[in-house]
């Protein structure tokens, strides 16, 4: 039974690259988005909800965010947002950039919204912002793309993200509550080190996904199972 040893090596691993691939390759720093002048942007970060990436970067020199905030609508004809709330770590009160798709062919849709509640109120944004712009990209995801005013000194803001209902002549339907949409909040520091909600967080080198990311137990018991497929033969 010995001689079987190396095919079932082989299967073995090809069955763990499956299983961990997808959660590979869905990374920030797999992205190619760029500034519009074609420059990377500092830092990217796998947001822990809604499979949402935001890539940035701080000038403390004139306290300015550039970001790129990138997801996948709900649905064909859904929205993607990407918020700060200037006052609290919650959605209500969350000053909002929010994307949606225009037809094909045609760049997304993007304006800007104030939060109270669930309520969208679309409007002016208690900051300044600038180069505010949206694109499609590959799979149905959009990118939004903005650089925001933020206090002088700041050390972090407060983020929010969020994907969305339907879209119903430029009508914003609102998000589902589940629990991924209603924990789409954490506190981005300025800084380079990443904090969620609870204020908890970690750093990592380079511009590559800081956040930790967590195992999922149907992959270690799938790779346990498999080891010990092959020291059983």
């Amino acid at each position: 039974m010995a001689s079987h040893s190396p095919l079932l090596l082989t299967l073995a691993l090809a069955s763990f690259i499956s299983l961990i691939s997808p959660t590979i390759s869905l990374t920030c720093s797999t992205q190619n988005v760029l500034f519009s002048d074609k420059t990377p942007f500092q830092t990217c970060l796998d947001l822990p909800e809604l499979e949402s990436y935001l890539h940035y970067t701080y000038n403390a020199t004139n306290s300015s965010l550039t970001v790129a905030f990138v997801a996948t609508p709900s649905r064909s004809d859904g929205w993607i947002s990407w918020a700060i709330n200037p006052t609290a770590t919650t959605m209500s009160g969350s000053q909002a950039f929010l994307a949606y798709g225009s037809g094909p062919g045609k760049p997304p849709v993007v304006k800007t919204y104030n939060i109270s509640g669930t309520n969208l109120t679309e409007g002016r944004l208690a900051f300044d912002f600038w180069n505010l712009r949206a694109e499609a990209l590959n799979g149905g995801r959009i990118v939004i793309f903005t650089t925001v005013k933020v206090p002088a000194g700041a050390g972090s803001v407060n983020q929010v993200w969020q994907i969305g209902g339907n879209v119903t002549n430029g009508r914003v339907g609102v998000h589902p509550f589940s629990p991924p949409n209603l924990n789409s909040r954490a506190v981005l520091n300025l800084t380079g080190t990443a904090s969620g909600a609870d204020g908890g967080g970690s750093k990592a080198p380079g511009n590559a996904g800081w956040m930790t990311t967590n195992v999922k137990l149907g992959v270690n018991l799938g790779v346990l199972v498999l080891l010990g497929a092959i020291f059983i033969f």
